[in-house]
């Protein structure tokens, strides 16, 4: 439930022919993966040519997405990116609640079940924000990605601590209020995945689940962290090693986390990556002791 997809109201978006200039690079540095959000990645004007250019140095596309307009862009969707990760909050009610979109469960459903129809074997995986809202909706959660033909699904906790994902001047006490647990919270939330353990035992014996038990217990734990009960869950990550995060803005960031230190506008790519602040930061990065790194809820190892 990242606000993420609310983003860009300005409508920046990264043009073809300004990452015509770093397609190149791209290529030099063995990029193997793209991962496209946004904002809602399928809003892009030109989005086709822009994987069109990513395909050219054989990188592998993944697009992430609310589902809203999947359906009438499943062909395309299937023609030009190799998985798609779709958002998905809840059961019906609770989903569209939670997007403030009347039939935004619906316009999902329709749009996995076309790219199914179009390539069965085309991989939909889901990713839930377990928050305060729709955690007691855990099972119903996976019930709603079988039933929409999700080939897995993955949880994380809500970010409430960065200015990352539309988050822009960190997240309000108001909406902290509305989506992360209470300390009561935590422990009916404990329970609820425990009693999972055992009802759902094939489902995560058969990783439609991608997370194993003790890591659905680290969302307990990160929100007790965030009350000082508890240190914040151990991170295996290596992504600012291994990627970079570019936005519509141009900005070069390490992770969607840390600050940028570099933008595609005003230099190349390759010596932003390999710049004198880049390559500083990554080496003094103390991840166990970074608060940024310590609070992350979306790390990356490769």
């Amino acid at each position: 439930m990242c606000d993420i997809w609310k983003a860009n109201s300005e409508k920046k978006e990264i043009a073809p022919e300004e990452l015509a200039r770093h397609i190149d690079a791209f290529g030099k540095l063995g990029v193997k993966r793209v991962a496209l959000s946004g904002g809602e990645a399928l809003m892009h004007s030109d989005l086709w040519r822009l994987c069109a250019q990513l395909k050219s140095i054989g990188a592998k596309i993944s697009l992430l997405s609310t589902g809203v307009t999947l359906k009438i862009n499943a062909k395309d969707v299937v023609t030009h990116v190799d998985d798609v990760i779709v958002s998905l909050d809840g059961s019906r009610e609770m989903h569209n609640t939670i997007r403030n979109i009347p039939s935004a469960y619906e316009k999902l459903s329709e749009g996995v079940k076309a790219i199914k129809e179009l390539n069965p074997s085309f991989p939909v995986t889901g990713r839930c924000v377990l928050q305060k809202q729709n955690f007691r909706d855990f099972n119903n959660i996976i019930r709603s990605a079988k039933e929409i033909g999700m080939d897995q699904i993955s949880f994380l906790a809500a970010d409430v601590s960065s200015s990352a994902f539309n988050h822009t001047l960190g997240v309000t006490d108001e909406k902290k209020v509305e989506i992360a647990l209470t300390m009561e919270e935590t422990v009916e939330m404990e329970t609820i995945l425990k009693k999972s353990f055992l009802e759902l035992k094939e489902v995560y014996d058969q990783k439609f689940i991608a997370e194993s038990p003790t890591k659905m217990l680290s969302l307990v734990q990160h929100y007790r962290a965030m009350f000082g009960k508890e240190h914040f869950p151990k991170k295996k990550c290596n992504a600012p090693w291994v990627s970079a995060v570019i936005e519509s803005t141009g900005d070069v960031l390490p992770c969607f986390f840390h600050k940028p230190y570099g933008n595609i506008y005003k230099q190349e790519f390759t010596e932003i990556v390999n710049s004198k602040e880049a390559i500083a930061f990554r080496k003094n990065l103390n991840m166990a002791q970074d608060a940024t790194c310590q609070r992350c809820v979306c790390s990356l190892y490769v």
